[in-house]
């Protein structure tokens, strides 16, 4: 009996700790929300909806395991060769080498080390668990992403995604009980030690609590030795400490989309009770739910709401969950029906460009689109001549290229997206509703 006790008390105690106090209602509103989201076909399946939904205390579990059959014909369809078949070197001394060969050949071609991970973190979280083969071959891409990532490092003093995806790797492959290379995170101990998250763009808050997560998971899964253990400690509680320090006024760390990942670092380390700061964080966040518009964005709050983090993937309880989560449509309301203006311009400095504003157009769109719907409105307008890029990322699109010219990882540039007359937006592309006769630049930046 005290043993079936221990065991409740373990699939139920996060929740009670640190979710949302009194505010059911509301998170249940918001998983509902991205549960309609996520059953449009029309959308490409995210791994972390998906990682949102097991996370959640109510399920639909027909819903999610249709949304779990359409990420594995994305995913498996992509990585069900081997290394070797698709092309790639294995084997550990030759990794190394080969990916600094690969990843000079074009900047375009980045790994997939974030969504891949994502993906191998929700597999750990299915109800009953998947079959173990497909998974060998999972985690050994990943592994060599992690390795043809860093060839950014070596060369251009940063991993050639982000420090970002690179610590989601290291995560994905400590929930799945894999054991990480010392070298590999000793890289990510660097970073942190020299500061190196940081980015002259935006907050660098959800790094840190990336990171942090992986730090805390290969000192709780006991991957590691009993030195680098201490030393993973130790960065652990910089990067908590750091955490707090960033919270403003508002009550969020760096900003509202960050806020959620920095959460999950009080909820993994059991401190969410005992740090103030953290109820003022959440706080912040229930009185903004209606920033989180978008699948990635839902996603992204939704785990923090529920009180879990990505740790306790590994214990994920798949005895009667509850089945009662009905979707919410995802259709605009009557009342966001209507057009409005935007003014769009971009800029680009020289001696990149030789005009510094490359474009400067209003643009009539449907009200509560998005800066992406803007964007695509734009190109649609006659004359042609506005064009742009994404690249999709685990935190949703990137803008990459406008007007021909290029963001380059590798030269630290970056589409800054801001409003007039200079303030930086705290959404991505997707997230940012813009207003009627608002101003939108888009700037290439340096960070």
């Amino acid at each position: 009996m005290w043993v079936l006790l221990i065991l409740l008390q373990a699939a139920v105690l996060p929740a009670q700790l640190c979710e949302a106090p009194g505010e059911v209602a509301a998170v249940r509103a918001l998983s509902a929300r991205l549960l309609g989201l996520a059953a449009d076909p029309a959308r490409d399946p995210d791994p972390s909806v998906y990682l949102a939904l097991r996370l959640a205390g109510d399920h639909d579990l027909r819903g999610e395991e249709r949304y779990l059959a359409r990420l594995q014909d994305a995913f498996q369809r992509r990585y069900s060769q081997s290394l070797e078949a698709a092309g790639w070197p294995h084997g550990h001394p030759q990794w190394d080498a080969a990916a600094t060969e690969h990843s000079t050949s074009a900047e375009a071609e980045l790994p997939e080390t974030g969504r891949l991970a994502l993906y191998l973190l929700g597999l750990r979280a299915t109800c009953p668990p998947p079959e173990p083969g497909p998974q060998r071959s999972l985690v050994t891409w990943l592994k060599y992403y992690l390795e043809e990532d860093w060839a950014g490092s070596r060369q251009h003093g940063h991993p050639l995604t982000s420090y970002y995806q690179y610590s989601l790797g290291v995560l994905a492959l400590c929930v799945h009980r894999k054991r990480v290379r010392e070298e590999v995170i000793r890289r990510l101990l660097a970073a942190e030690h020299h500061g190196r998250f940081g980015h002259a763009g935006g907050s660098a808050v959800d790094t840190e609590a990336v990171a942090a997560l992986a730090f805390t998971c290969l000192q709780r899964e006991r991957l590691v030795g009993a030195r680098l253990a201490e030393e993973l400690r130790a960065a652990t509680r910089r990067a908590r400490r750091r955490i707090v320090e960033a919270q403003g006024q508002d009550g969020f760390f760096g900003n509202v989309y960050s806020t959620p990942w920095a959460m999950q670092v009080f909820i993994a380390t059991k401190t969410c009770e005992t740090q103030p700061a953290y109820g003022r964080a959440m706080a912040a966040l229930l009185e903004n739910l209606d920033a989180f518009t978008t699948a990635a964005t839902m996603a992204q709050a939704l785990p923090a709401l529920h009180g879990r983090s990505y740790l306790d993937i590994a214990s994920v309880r798949c005895q009667e969950e509850p089945d009662t989560l009905t979707p919410i449509s995802s259709k605009m309301p009557p009342e966001m029906l209507g057009n409005i203006t935007v003014r769009l311009v971009v800029e680009c400095p020289e001696p990149r460009c030789p005009r510094h504003r490359l474009y400067d157009q209003p643009v009539p769109a449907p009200a509560g689109a998005s800066l992406l719907d803007v964007l695509r409105a734009a190109a649609a307008q006659e004359p042609p001549n506005f064009t742009f890029g994404t690249q999709d990322t685990p935190q949703g699109p990137f803008l990459s290229r406008v007007l021909g010219v290029d963001a380059r990882q590798q030269k630290r540039s970056y589409w800054q997206l801001l409003t007039a007359p200079g303030t930086s937006l705290q959404a991505g592309v997707a997230d940012y509703r813009p207003r009627d006769g608002e101003t939108l630049i888009l700037r290439l930046s340096k960070w």
